[in-house]
């Protein structure tokens, strides 16, 4: 559409949405917080922007993907943008790394998004909470979504849960908006040629599969070729899966707490069907419950996704040391 200004054409935000690649939310979002972009109004007080615009909030998505703080780029010139993007076209930048505490600007965020999230979920709304997954999932990385804004939101969710605000229905609809964004979320990079192969499932009578999902999604961010199975599988299923991609290592997620002696036995089973090369990972908020036969079978215990990382990047070093040993 042509604008107010002659020498200029002018959008409004819905096409700069489409074109830049941000959302219509975050757009504004940016605007408010950090003035990345000064919008004209018409008179009828639509916000309506410039090519210009459009080109920085496609650097801004770009540089923001790569792991840089919005708030610390938002004033940055076209030119400034391009040669940070053009310096570190791939890699997550010294802005933000991953084993870093997280920078008080991405804090603030991932609190703001807690909140506006919890609120969609209190409110039954699947499409605002969607929404703001896909924003925050943009401005912070899919890592820092994972860990600082997906975990405590479902522990929230959680405990609200057992003080009778929420029911089973609300943790089923955001369990379901999750699965959802798979596709955003899941590294589509290729994977080295050597990367370690992963299986990552849950036991039979493990029924909830979300912890497993983001387990995954996780490893393949650590360069890990990941095969997802999904919930409550047999131990001979899951040792044939195993077995057909030559994993060497596999990672459980725990979930419920039971006293019918059914997961300590696929454990058993488990561990007997793959072996002694294989590493059995196994994390979930349940994991505790079944700490003695965890013990028993020598699996690696997931204290968080830092430790779990930790435990990934242990693993490739010694799976590639095997490999150097067998040429």
């Amino acid at each position: 559409m042509t604008g107010i200004n002659d020498d200029s054409a002018q959008y409004l935000i819905s096409t700069v949405s489409k074109r830049s690649g941000v959302k219509s939310d975050l757009v504004r979002a940016w605007e408010r917080r950090y003035q990345a972009v000064t919008p004209s109004r018409t008179s009828g007080g639509h916000r309506v922007y410039t090519d210009q615009d459009i080109a920085r909030l496609k650097l801004l998505n770009e540089a923001t993907s790569n792991g840089h703080s919005i708030s610390q780029i938002a004033q940055f010139s076209l030119d400034d943008l391009k040669k940070l993007i053009k310096n570190e076209p791939n890699a997550i930048t010294k802005t933000f790394s991953r084993d870093q505490p997280l920078a008080a600007d991405r804090i603030y965020l991932t609190e703001d998004y807690i909140e506006k999230c919890y609120a969609a979920v209190l409110a039954f709304d699947a499409k605002a909470l969607e929404s703001h997954f896909e924003n925050a999932i943009v401005e912070l990385g899919t890592e820092v979504f994972i860990e600082h804004l997906l975990t405590p939101l479902l522990s929230k969710i959680g405990e609200r849960w057992k003080l009778g605000e929420l029911r089973p229905v609300h943790e089923h609809m955001t369990s379901s908006v999750i699965r959802s964004l798979t596709y955003i979320l899941r590294n589509n990079n290729p994977c080295a040629a050597n990367a370690p192969r992963m299986i990552v499932s849950t036991p039979i009578g493990q029924l909830h599969e979300l912890g497993a999902l983001l387990a995954a999604i996780m490893a393949e961010l650590s360069g890990w070729q990941v095969t997802y199975l999904g919930a409550n599988l047999p131990a001979e299923e899951i040792a044939a899966g195993v077995k057909y991609i030559n994993a060497c290592a596999l990672t459980l997620s725990l979930s419920f707490a039971t006293d019918d002696h059914v997961v300590a036995k696929e454990l058993r089973r488990l561990k007997k069907l793959v072996g002694s090369n294989v590493a059995i990972i196994v994390g979930g908020r349940a994991a505790g419950h079944f700490q003695a036969v965890l013990n028993e079978v020598g699996v690696l215990n997931i204290e968080g996704y830092a430790h779990f990382r930790q435990i990934l990047d242990q693993l490739a070093l010694e799976n590639l040391d095997q490999e150097v040993d067998t040429v």
